[in-house]
This record gives structure tokens, sequence and C-alpha cells, in this order.
């Protein structure tokens, strides 16, 4: 159903600090005392959604990145245990890494990494599975029953994180949680959008209905719950970094491009018409020169690529009633709210200061995202972590410490020699984001 989804199947390591002492004794010291959460525990602490809740960066699920989940970042400030379905570098997927920085170019890892800890006996604390879609949340327990499967397409992660134990929410009630988390409903709409609206969009009505079985059923927990909004395409790096005209580097004279639209081929039109991430695939070829492709009528750019005026309107109105039908869930069943889409419209417009860090939503300079123009980078998660723990504590009266950004490793680095192609696009080889989830 959604073109990016159904095609299923970089980043620093950490460095560790070893701090090597003399020959003292030592063993009447007692460990530091974890830092008190007030009226929020997070002992058990589940988090139910997609790839932005399993901590998938740059086309894929590995271990380095995983360990930024929002979730597990929320975790570590407090010491509390949580496990995830970690796969070893470089990942399930094709992930996606930085070929050269002058021009900036990219390339894909076609190595795979493998699961780790599969066989674990319990269930994860991660619950994520990327490619979800609402449905998926209560409903499915397999590959074979998930909702991309009803039209043909099998998303194997699901078995990978799922294991046969049941859905995300009933693994979750298994483990008694004393908090959950719950961000869903961006797969819906951003299949649609991804594929240039060549793809369906699960109707806003179809959307609420589901939503609110769901928002039932986290509520029967009887725990601390936090949900989330959405965010808008257009906060989005995968529909921001390709224009929709370029400009010649010699006479400066704007270039127009042409692409199949709604209502046939015509000129895009900057500020209303969108090309996606996929589209460098087809304007530059590897030396980041022209292909030919969308300078005339005669070779527009395909529906593809293109999310055209109309098809904006669309994806925007859709995006503000999903997000309406999640705060009018919140409200009604008491859950904490994190409002993810403000937040990155805000980030979009100013950018952000955190802990000494300037961010933005640019591709590949931001800090902000990762190189699939739709996934945080770990720094990114940490932001996206403070925002669930502010909600958290407002709504439930926490005291779960903030995490300083600055402190995570960067996931992409960008020497001072960094310089995009003359005309302003990445390098991207075809295929390169054939193989990303949402």
């Amino acid at each position: 159903m959604i073109k990016n989804i159904v095609r299923i199947i970089t980043l620093s390591a950490v460095l560790g600090v070893f701090v090597f002492s003399g020959c003292e004794d030592r063993s009447n010291l007692t460990a530091p005392t974890p830092p008190s959460t007030g009226n929020v525990s997070l002992s058990n602490f589940v988090t139910l959604g997609n790839s932005l809740t399993a901590g998938y960066q740059s086309g894929s699920l590995f271990q380095s990145a995983q360990q930024y989940s929002f979730g597990n970042q929320i975790a570590m400030t407090t010491g509390a245990a949580f496990t995830q379905p970690l796969c070893s570098d470089p990942g399930l997927g094709q992930r996606i890494e930085v070929a050269s920085v002058s021009p900036f170019a990219l390339k894909y890892n076609s190595a795979q990494g493998q699961p780790i800890n599969i066989n674990l006996p319990t269930p994860y604390n991660n619950l994520g599975v990327p490619g979800a879609f609402v449905y998926d949340i209560l409903n499915t327990t397999a590959t074979s029953n998930s909702f991309t499967a009803q039209v043909g397409v099998m998303n194997p992660l699901f078995d990978v994180i799922l294991r046969g134990k049941g859905s995300e929410f009933q693994q979750a009630k298994a483990q008694h949680p004393t908090l959950v988390s719950c961000w869903i409903g961006a797969n819906d709409v951003l299949g649609y959008a991804t594929s240039g609206g060549t793809n369906p969009i699960t109707d806003p009505l179809v959307f609420g209905y589901l939503y609110g079985k769901l928002a039932d059923s986290l509520a029967s927990l009887n725990t601390k719950v936090v949900v989330a909004t959405i965010p808008a395409v257009t906060a989005i790096p995968y529909f921001t970094t390709v224009p929709a005209a370029l400009k010649d580097p010699a006479s400066g004279a704007i270039i127009k491009l042409y692409g199949q639209t709604t209502t046939g081929v015509r000129a895009l039109v900057p500020g209303q018409d969108l090309l996606t991430l996929t589209a460098a695939t087809v304007l530059l070829n590897s030396n980041g020169t022209p292909t030919g492709v969308g300078l005339s009528p005669n070779t527009p750019i395909q529906n593809k690529y293109v999310l055209d005026k109309d098809e904006v309107a669309k994806v925007a109105n859709t995006v503000a009633a999903y997000n309406q039908v999640i705060s009018g869930a919140a409200d009604a069943k008491g859950f904490a709210l994190v409002d993810i889409y403000t937040i990155f419209n805000g980030i979009a417009a100013n950018g952000i200061k955190a802990d000494g860090l300037y961010l933005t939503t640019a591709f590949g300079t931001g800090g902000l995202f990762s190189l699939d123009g739709v996934h945080p980078t770990s720094v990114g998660y940490g932001v996206v972590a403070n925002a669930f723990i502010q909600a958290v504590n407002a709504k439930f009266g926490g005291t779960i410490p903030s995490i300083n950004v600055s402190t995570i490793p960067g996931s992409i680095v960008l020497n001072k020699s960094y310089k995009m192609s003359k005309y302003g696009i990445p390098i991207i080889p075809p295929g390169a984001l054939d193989h990303v989830l949402f």
C-alpha cells in the first residue's frame, strides 16, 4: 500500500570512555542513587509504534542507532531496564551512508546484519515495528497478517520483533507496564506522500475508527499513557531537499522543471509543488550534472516523484484530521500528548537551540534528520525523547530528567569540505532509497 513501506527490506559508533584508577580499595563504594522520577515509574516502560519508535535511521535498523531510540534514551536517564530487538550493524535494511562530502553524495550498504537477541524469552520493551500502520498495533501478530500483507506485501520485521508472542499491544499488556508510549499514524499518510500521490491513503474516517479502538485498548491498561501527533510533510527533508526548480550555477538563471501532476504535465511551482528526495536519483547523474529529466515538457519528472500542490493540500488536510483524532483521544482518555506536529514545524521554520547545539531540518547538515530524510539522527531522537519527557512530567507530575543532547554522538559527520552539488541537490544513486521503511 505504501510505496517505500512496501519495498521491504552513518552512523558513528559510541566511544566508550574508560577511566583507569590506581590500586585503591574501592569495594565499599556504593552505586549512585538513580534520579527520582516523581509520580512516574519507568520500571516497566513499553513503547509502541513504527520505525520512529524503533530507532530506525538512514534506511536501516541497527544496534548503534537503536541504542538512541527515544524510548531507550528516556530509560537511560534513570537506569531503567529497556530491552530492544537489537540488530547487528549495518542492520536490517539497506543502510544509506555518505560516499562523498564534496560534492555531497550518498551510497547504500547492501550488507545485512543479523538479529542479536531474537531468542530473548520475554517481550521487548521497544515494540516499534518499521512499516507499521495504525491497524497493526492491535491486530498484527506476524508478517502474514500485517496490514501490508493484505495487498501482498510482506514485511519480515514483524516476525523479527513480534516473534509469535502476540501483537504490539498484547505484548505490552503482558508486561503490566507502568508507562506506555504510542506514536503511530505517519505511515497511513506517508505512503501516499512519498509515492507522489500514486499510492492509497488511509481515509481519515477509517483512521479515526482504528485509532479509537487503539485508544480504548490503551486506556484499559489502567496505566500512564503518552501518545504523539504526526509531523507535516513540509517539516521533513524528504520533501524539502530537492527544489521544484533549479538554478543555473553559471548565470544564476532559474531553470524550470516539468513534472507529471494530477492535472497533466506542467512547469512545477516552487513553494507550491514538492519533489521527493528520490527525485534526486533521476535529476542528476553520478557526477552531479543534470540528466535532462524534467528540463522540458517532453521529458517530465515522473508522477511518483512529484507531490503537486493539490496532493500537498490533501496530505495537509489528512495530517490535520489524523492529529485531531490523536489529540481528541488523548483528551478523552487522560493521556499525555506530545505535539510533534507543532514541534517539528517550529524547527523547520526557525531551527532549535538545544544544549549548545543549533539544529535544523536541513538535509545532511541540520543534525536533526538522518540520511533517509524522514527518520531522526541519534541527536534528533534525543530531541524527541525530551519532548516525550516534558509531556509526561507535565501531565502526570513526573520528574524524569531531561537528556543533554550535546552528549549524544553525532550521527552524521560532515567536515568543513562539505559541499552540495552545483545544482544544490545531493547525488543519490538509483535504488539507494528503495528499501526505506517508515
